[in-house]
């Protein structure tokens, strides 16, 4: 569980072991106050989470019993998961389970191959299984649009000093002793440019440097894609956060990694701009890159240890 994606990797999530059960609780002093002021980030993340554990569980024989949500006067309590009757374990489950260790996050460019059209049809199904779906962007002018979208949403956000000051306060150097963050290797920095890279994005608009590179990144990539759902409320973004982790494995599966450029989702004006563009009902969740490159380094975790609570 802990191997999920979050985003600035902040690994909001706490696991309550019980006797029969597990409780996943959101972390919310690891929340991003100005980019996720709604914490829907923090809970698409613990979605994440609660995906890689259910499989788990499937995985080592148990059936999954999940309740979403169960107690409306503890928002921090997301689900619970009790051990359910033996079952075998197939093989699908075995092949999505040792995906985990080998799903990581991508934000240099990827190659040229194509995504094949099945792994695009895995991939909507995938979705769908979670109650959230996966729409890909196949034409020219919709890929244009939506790197548009992301460099608008980048000059926006690097404008703001809030912003930039709450990621540099994620951003970490290549060589630490710190298990969360983004470490400097991950956006392609050297270690010396990673020890200064904090301070530098502080106190310097790069807005325009990011728009391009992001647009550049996007318009070259050979599959774009968005994660979606019907509506907006806590159990859609917990849908989405399983949806996001059950498609990167699908995608890992068949040889394809991911990059994450919400961007515009993040900024509300833009929302509704991008699901307009990608003809889908529903509400953008989530917005990926996927192509195919060599396997990236992962960027750290803090240990089970350190999000796991006895009751």
């Amino acid at each position: 569980a802990v191997l999920a994606p979050s985003s600035h990797n902040t690994q909001p999530w706490i696991f309550k072991l019980l006797d029969d059960r597990v409780e996943l609780h959101a972390d919310t002093s690891r929340n991003l106050p100005v980019v996720d002021p709604q914490r829907r980030e923090l809970v698409i993340s613990c979605g994440a989470a609660l995906f890689n554990l259910r499989l788990a569980l499937r995985r080592f024989g148990f059936e999954d019993i999940v309740e979403l949500l169960p107690n409306p006067y503890e928002p921090s309590l997301l689900a619970r998961i009790t051990y359910g009757d033996r079952v075998p374990c197939t093989p699908p489950i075995e092949r999505l389970f040792r995906a985990i260790p080998h799903r990581h996050t991508y934000r240099g460019e990827f190659d040229s191959q194509i995504v094949f059209e099945s792994t695009i049809d895995t991939l909507q199904s995938a979705a769908a299984e979670e109650g959230a779906w996966f729409q890909p962007v196949f034409a020219a002018e919709g890929r244009a649009a939506i790197a548009h979208l992301v460099a608008e949403a980048d000059l926006i956000q690097m404008s703001s000093k809030e912003y930039r000051a709450e990621l540099a306060e994620w951003m970490r150097p290549n060589f630490g002793e710190d298990l969360d963050g983004i470490p400097g290797y991950a956006l392609g920095l050297n270690s010396l440019a990673a020890s200064v890279a904090p301070l530098w994005v502080r106190f310097h608009d790069g807005g325009a440097t990011a728009s391009h590179k992001d647009a550049d990144l996007i318009n070259r990539a050979p599959l774009l894609g968005v994660i979606g759902t019907p509506n907006d409320t806590l159990g859609d973004w917990l849908a989405a956060g399983q949806a996001l982790s059950h498609v990167l494995l699908q995608a890992r599966i068949n040889g394809v990694h991911a990059g994450f450029h919400n961007q515009p989702i993040e900024v509300p004006a833009f929302r509704s701009r991008l699901a307009t563009l990608i003809h889908r009902p529903g509400l953008p969740q989530i917005l990926l890159r996927l192509g195919q490159t060599a396997e990236p380094r992962p960027t750290p975790r803090r240990p089970v240890d350190q999000v796991l609570q006895f009751s």
